[in-house]
């Protein structure tokens, strides 16, 4: 277990929940180019509450009444795709969900010998019908673990150009996964804290 999620302040649980949305193919390779400040801009003119986008790469954070995730993803997906004509796939993670997937992660997946990622899946993919489908990784640079709806994924930095994963990102299963590093991981999380306590 990591040390990164922390307890969830017992007024935070009474205000509503705190999200994040994660976009899947945001500004990579010159495609599906939008604008954080826009981005924004549409999750609140959706009525959705304490808004701000982290990097570059379609990360949205948002308080919304409480519902169930896919049913959440699918408004913000409606939204998006009216605002900006462009089809994305959407993962929405509370805070609390993220936190759990933190704290589930292998414990050396935050060392720097690592390039550590983790693969959100949409549901209602699962983390055993994506393992299912991945194929033969190296042995001694790639590593792979389930977890709460994501696979947690590295590479021994050292050795990362060696790494196999790229075989199981050009298949249709990883259509429905979107990627995260740790680092951002552990970024998005403090940012709905912050939103939390205030």
């Amino acid at each position: 277990m990591t040390a990164v999620a922390r307890k969830r302040p017992a007024d935070a649980a009474r205000k509503g929940s705190s999200f994040v949305a994660l976009l899947r193919g945001v500004n990579v390779g010159g495609r599906n180019l939008i604008r954080m400040p826009d981005l924004a801009e549409c999750f609140r003119d959706a009525g959705y509450g304490e808004v701000s986008t982290y990097l570059q790469s379609g990360n949205v954070l948002f308080t919304a009444p409480r519902q169930k995730g896919p049913k959440l993803e699918a408004a913000v997906e409606k939204v998006i795709h009216e605002r900006f004509d462009v089809p994305l796939l959407v993962v929405i993670r509370s805070r609390d969900e993220l936190a759990k997937t933190l704290d589930a992660a292998p414990a050396d997946h935050a060392s720097p010998k690592l390039r550590s990622d983790v693969f959100f899946l949409k549901h209602p993919l699962t983390a055993a019908q994506a393992l299912a489908e991945l194929p033969e990784l190296r042995d001694g640079v790639d590593s792979v673990t389930p977890g709460p709806g994501v696979i947690y994924f590295s590479r021994v930095a050292s050795k990362a150009t060696k790494t196999r994963i790229q075989r199981f990102m050009a298949m249709p299963v990883f259509q429905q996964i979107t990627v995260r590093t740790w680092r951002t991981c552990t970024g998005l999380l403090e940012r709905l804290d912050a939103v939390d306590g205030a």
